[in-house]
């Protein structure tokens, strides 16, 4: 009798461990939580972990007339691309997730999304930007931010007709997939824009002495330095620009100033430096799960006692896309219907209205551009929703 006391109690468990599945949806990611984009992969599972427990307190996400609570179920890819991709067919095959959220950096996006496309599961992501992600005929990759060829054309728009008129520009890149398209995208707007492309050079991944480079920038003499690379490659640029004395009129990165850190490791050295954003905390868009942009800025900091960033913003746009598809589609499990929902979606959210062409890649939004004055970050461009206007020229270095 005790046995069967045993057996009955267990069936029992499994089945209410089944039924409390049969009420769940389950998503899964692979995120750098450890290693050189540690930073980068927190901020957005911070981002997935806000969105989650957001739609949980207001009862979960609506299918059918019946509501189911979300989880996520994460695995740390050290920020290594190849045990991301073998990570990510975990959790397809071992723990039947057919729902992904996508991991931070192109390289990363690049691999895993090669696993999802494997297996015919969905993939939305907010952490890449490779125009490269796109090209491939892939059907079940949708990505929301704007692409690396297009990071650093609102802010060569930005500065053209400014005075004194800048003319030259030096190009510095790291030699990843990501950074190199950014660099080939700015080059194609410099020229567009009427700019004369004085420098442009790749330099090692993950290098910690720009030096030589940036010597030879020196030489050139350019009105606009652009630093196409990741956060410790800013670091270090501003900090040569300054040891150097290489004074351009403008200063701008693709990646590094929309970060907390960049103002803490640089103190006043970050002062007058523009940066490209995906998304700015002052942006007036309305949010079906949080209500508006400001409404998220209040949770996030409420939550981690920091401001948020395009990279947290990022993570949870792409988990709202993600859910407001699946509740159109009015289900869970027919990935068919998702994926048709996620192709037509036209809807705004915080991170401003978000449509995808047939290839899974968002159009029609823009980059705006900040600047840290007085070690704040300030939206200066477009000037339709700009805090401040751009300091230009930046003043040399102190």
């Amino acid at each position: 009798m005790k046995k069967l006391g045993i057996v009955l109690l267990a069936c029992f468990f499994f089945a209410f461990q089944g039924l409390s599945r049969a009420d769940e949806i389950m998503f899964g990611a692979a995120l750098s939580l450890t290693g050189k984009l540690a930073k980068e992969g927190n901020l957005v599972k911070n981002g997935y972990e806000l969105w989650k427990d957001t739609v949980n307190k207001k009862g979960g996400m609506k299918i059918g007339g019946k509501s189911f609570k979300v989880d996520i179920k994460y695995y740390d890819d050290e920020s290594d691309p190849n045990r991301g991709a073998k990570l990510v067919e975990k959790l397809v095959t071992e723990d039947k997730i057919k729902l992904i959220l996508g991991p931070y950096g192109s390289e990363s996006v690049f691999a895993t999304s090669a696993i999802t496309e494997k297996y015919g599961v969905l993939m939305v992501q907010g952490g890449a930007a490779a125009d490269k992600l796109y090209t491939r005929g892939f059907k079940n990759l949708f990505g929301i931010y704007t692409v690396a060829t297009e990071y650093m054309d609102d802010t060569l728009e930005m500065l053209k007709n400014k005075s004194p008129k800048p003319s030259t520009v030096a190009i510095v890149y790291s030699n990843d997939l990501f950074s190199a398209q950014v660099a080939q995208g700015a080059k194609a707007s410099a020229e567009k824009y009427g700019y004369k492309v004085v420098f442009y050079q790749d330099y090692p991944k993950g290098t910690q002495d720009l030096s030589t480079m940036i010597v030879q920038i020196k030489a050139k003499n350019p009105d606009i330095i652009l630093g196409c690379g990741h956060f410790q490659d800013t670091i270090i640029i501003v900090k040569q620009a300054k040891d150097y004395k290489v004074n351009p009129k403008a200063l701008a990165f693709s990646v590094g100033p929309t970060l907390p850190d960049f103002v803490n490791s640089l103190k006043g050295d970050a002062e007058n430096v523009l940066g490209s954003a995906q998304w700015t905390m002052t942006l007036k868009y309305r949010d079906p799960v949080f209500g508006s942009n400001h409404e998220f800025v209040k949770m996030y900091r409420a939550r981690y006692k920091e401001d948020p960033n395009y990279h947290s913003a990022g993570g949870a746009a792409a988990a709202v896309i993600f859910q407001k598809a699946i509740e159109k589609a009015g289900t869970k499990d027919d990935l068919n219907k998702i994926r048709g929902a996620l192709s037509h979606f036209n809807e705004e959210t915080l991170y401003g209205k978000i449509k995808f062409d047939s290839t899974g890649k968002v159009i029609g939004k823009g980059m705006p551009v900040i600047q840290i004055q007085q070690g704040v970050q300030k939206t200066v461009y477009p000037e339709d929703v700009a805090e401040a206007k751009v300091v230009y020229p930046k003043p040399q270095w102190k």
